[in-house]
């Protein structure tokens, strides 16, 4: 049985107080549990080789004496190199740090020193990026994690090490010793050890490869809990309205498409059973999913049900209550927006009247699955981007009504086989094709040379009236890569269009500030939208019919089609510019591909043919469930194993009561108090 120690919090640690374990939990970590769990991302390689068989560029370890005064020039702004000599028996070789100026504390003459960087065999000099600590020097590998601006990279180093030295003993197997022994999988202290210090490559592929199969294991179990003890047998038939329903239809100022047609008879059907509907609906963007859903949603209310509609974030949910406000509450339905930021006195009022059953829809945030959060009749459940939300959290709001219907929508298409895999039991729906009136984008890739050419056409768009955006994968200067940034594109943008009114927004704004700027982008007080992907979800600005990507070889594929899909929203022709000057094959294809084609189907097939370990489509815009060590994509063979094997255990044991499922047991119920942490 795991040990409680495990599960404490980092706080427990030496060193770590308020604000260190505030820095953590920005990585989510909030345990020893976590921190022994948050695995690298990548290693350096930690070796040393005779001077004269390195190989030019490549990155080693050298070891030697320090021979000359470290020496500080300053270039450009913010910019620095540190140099110094050092001795490597008969040999001399000049080391650089780049903007790393208090280093030079570290070097002392006669001193010896181990350095990690790329090597110059020309130059005989190395362009380093870290002092390599003496507990370092022999370990082979050492560790690179994800962090942020909030933790550095060594703090993090350290505070794991920490928890390694105290706790790793205290490290339970998870996986049963039948499933390791059948897949010839380490056990966990191992798995632990080995992730964090291998000696050497072969045994971090041996580690990350059990690690990959312990966090699929836990998912599918999850999953299998959820699917294999709640078969589809059981639900309740809604016997909704038709003559209503034609209501809502006459109503609408346009034409269904036949994917929508086809998908919402799917849906009643559905409905209209005493088997639970467990439906997953993808559609592209923009191809008319909220009408499905405002179908969904009419029919379960005129069965006499309650619906709540849950989505990942305020904007997108702000955006939604509108669209299905304005056209439900002519038809005597009484909708409801439930945020984070939802006043007090009307928060009250929200709960009082789901428990009267006076509202009849609720769309909301996370905030739907707080335990204030009642309702009288709950019989659909909506989520979009559900994979945005964790197991335990959609399965939350679930269970707040008797065994509803269940709808989950996904704007970025998967492959079936990766849908069947990833949400269990769920039976797919597809929309392909764009509503009717709606115009293809035009898109294209261009090159940082071509800049007069997208002036042009930015020109054209502007003097017609119509708006832009402008968008830039980063905030603020960045020292590592050298990227446009959205502040400097902004007094760029501003500067070459002095008639235009240019504004800038970013996700690091407050609220109510980023709500003002879209809504003055929506009634056209702005013409040019200089932006970060805070608007890839619930932006809908129908004037606004060109984008221009900077950087775009910067974002993944899926993240750029989900950026191009806020405009094409009106009936006249839009337009979107990838501008990239990528350095790579890899990269090339990936601009060709996504300018070559709209349909998010076949852009999810071909990146997954191109997809690299690393290269995702955009972490928050996936499509797919995200996690820490394994790929869905790049590791499907072993997510398919993990699924049958979690399947038969919980058939076998579904309580999980046997003793020697325990360990895991622990975990699922420390994951679901995790999820509601955040």
């Amino acid at each position: 049985m795991i040990a409680k120690e495990l599960f404490a919090p980092v706080t427990d640690l030496k060193g770590v107080g308020t604000k260190t374990a505030a820095a953590l939990g920005s990585l989510g970590i909030y345990s020893i549990y976590d921190l022994l769990y948050y695995f690298p991302f990548r290693y350096d390689e930690l070796q040393t080789i005779p001077l004269d068989q390195i190989m030019d560029g490549q990155k080693v370890m050298l070891k030697g004496i320090v021979a000359t005064e470290a020496f500080v020039s300053r270039f450009g702004y913010k910019k620095s190199k540190l140099s110094f000599k050092l001795r490597i028996d008969h040999d001399v070789v000049m080391v650089n740090f780049f903007n790393q100026p208090w280093l030079k504390e570290k070097v002392i003459v006669g001193k010896e020193v181990a350095i990690y960087g790329k090597y110059n065999v020309a130059r005989q000099s190395l362009a380093a990026f870290k002092f390599i600590a003496a507990k370092e020097n022999d370990s082979g590998m050492a560790p690179i994690y994800s962090v942020n601006r909030h933790i550095k990279q060594k703090k993090l180093v350290d505070i794991i090490n920490i928890a390694l030295t105290e706790f790793s003993d205290n490290v339970a197997d998870i996986v049963p010793l039948s499933i390791r022994q059948r897949y010839r999988l380490l056990p966990e202290q191992k798995i632990v050890q080995q992730m964090h210090h291998p000696q050497n490559l072969t045994e971090a592929k041996l580690a990350k490869r059990s690690a990959i199969f312990r966090e699929f294991f836990i998912f599918q179990t999850e999953l299998a809990e959820l699917t294999e003890l709640n078969p589809r047998n059981q639900g309740y038939a809604k016997k909704y309205d038709l003559e209503e329903i034609a209501k809502l239809t006459k109503a609408l100022p346009f034409e269904l498409s036949p994917d929508q047609k086809k998908v919402i008879n799917e849906i009643f059907a559905d409905l209209f059973s005493p088997i639970q509907m467990q439906r997953l609906l993808q559609g592209d963007v923009g191809s008319g999913k909220t009408i499905v859903a405002v179908y969904a949603i009419f029919a379960a209310i005129t069965a006499g049900y309650q619906v709540a509609l849950m989505v990942p974030t305020e904007i997108l949910a702000v955006q939604h209550f509108k669209k299905i406000d304005e056209l439900l509450k002519p038809l005597g339905v009484r909708c409801a927006l439930l945020t984070g930021t939802t006043k007090t006195l009307e928060r009250r009022e929200i709960y009082h009247e789901l428990t009267e059953g006076i509202i009849n829809v609720v769309i909301g945030t996370h905030a739907l699955i707080q335990p204030n959060v009642i309702f009288k009749k709950l019989g659909l459940v909506i989520i979009d981007e559900q994979h945005r939300f964790g197991v335990n959290q959609r399965q939350a709001l679930i269970n707040k009504g008797n065994l509803p219907d269940i709808l989950a929508m996904t704007a970025t298409p998967i492959p079936r086989t990766l849908a069947l895999t990833v949400y269990g039991n769920m039976t797919i729906s597809e929309i392909h094709h764009l509503p009717a009136g709606r115009k293809k984008i035009i898109s294209s890739w261009k090159t940082s040379t071509q800049m007069d050419q997208v002036y042009q056409l930015m020109r054209e768009q502007l003097k017609q009236g119509f708006q832009i955006y402008a968008v830039t994968p980063l905030i603020s200067e960045s020292e590592v890569l050298d990227l446009k940034n959205a502040e400097q594109l902004f007094t760029k943008l501003r500067h070459d269009f002095p008639q235009e009114q240019v504004e800038l927004l970013h996700g690091q704004m407050p609220g109510n500030k980023k709500d003002e700027i879209m809504s003055d982008f929506a009634e056209g007080k702005i013409n040019i939208l200089v932006t970060t992907s805070v608007i890839e979800v619930g932006v809908d600005v129908a004037n606004a019919n060109m984008m221009v990507i900077f950087n775009a070889d910067r974002f993944g594929i899926s993240q750029l089609h989900q950026l191009r899909g806020r405009i094409g929203r009106g009936k006249t022709q839009s337009y979107c510019i990838f501008l990239a000057d990528p350095n790579t094959q890899a990269g090339k294809k990936r601009m060709k591909i996504v300018a070559s084609t709209t349909d998010g189907f076949k852009l999810a097939e071909e990146d997954l043919k191109m997809r690299g370990e690393g290269d995702l489509f955009g972490k928050a815009q996936s499509g797919l469930p995200e996690f820490q060590v394994g790929s869905v994509v790049n590791n499907y063979e072993t997510m398919v194993v993990a699924q049958k094997e979690a399947k038969k255990l919980i058939r076998t044991d579904p309580s999980l009561k046997n003793p020697a499922n325990e360990n895991l047991k622990q975990v699922l119920e420390y994951k679901q108090l995790q999820q509601k942490r955040t």
